[in-house]
């Protein structure tokens, strides 16, 4: 017989299912049409837009890489709220609320800066990368109807080379 095989295999399957999922975890009900954010590259993320409906729903989300916006990912609609982030910072953390839709996005950089984006309404989530040396490269999600119905979040090493050389300290 082939239980041993198959029991490996279907052990192994299901950790490779469950890391995968770990890994790539969205947070919100879900549902509707799917989007994925480009990964840059050559740039980190500079900039993140949300678009919030007078009722407090995420309509839409936007990241930009280097001096260039992605599409617009969700529907149209509601007040566009921006945080453009400075030379060499990065997002290292999340913190959200949803309920049927998103409604309220916390996101704080390597340098203590951090904006929030909607009103604070539903469950909450807390997301952040394995390693401290991840930031955030790109987002996920589902949206329909009304709007982002949910996001998940896509952590690398940065792109930017880190300088290797200190710096000099005053004349040789």
């Amino acid at each position: 017989t082939h239980e041993p095989e198959a029991m490996l295999l279907w052990l192994t399957l299901t950790l490779l299912w469950s890391t995968t999922c770990w890994a790539q975890q969205m947070y919100g009900n879900g549902g509707g049409t799917y989007f994925s954010t480009p990964v840059d590259e050559e740039n980190d993320i500079t900039g993140i837009r949300v678009s919030v409906g007078p009722i407090g729903i995420f309509k839409s989300i936007q990241v930009k890489h280097g001096s260039n916006w992605s599409e617009i990912y969700g529907v149209a609609g509601g007040k566009m709220q921006e945080f453009l982030l400075w030379p060499r910072e990065h997002v290292i953390g999340v913190y959200g609320m949803h309920r049927v839709y998103l409604r309220y996005l916390v996101i704080y950089t390597d340098i203590g800066r951090w904006a929030a984006f909607g009103k604070e309404d539903g469950r909450s989530f807390v997301v952040y990368p394995e390693q401290p040396e991840k930031v955030l490269t790109g987002l996920f999600g589902q949206y329909q109807g009304l709007g982002v119905t949910g996001l998940g979040f896509k952590w690398d090493n940065p792109q930017e080379e880190l300088d290797t050389e200190p710096p000099l300290l005053g004349p040789q």
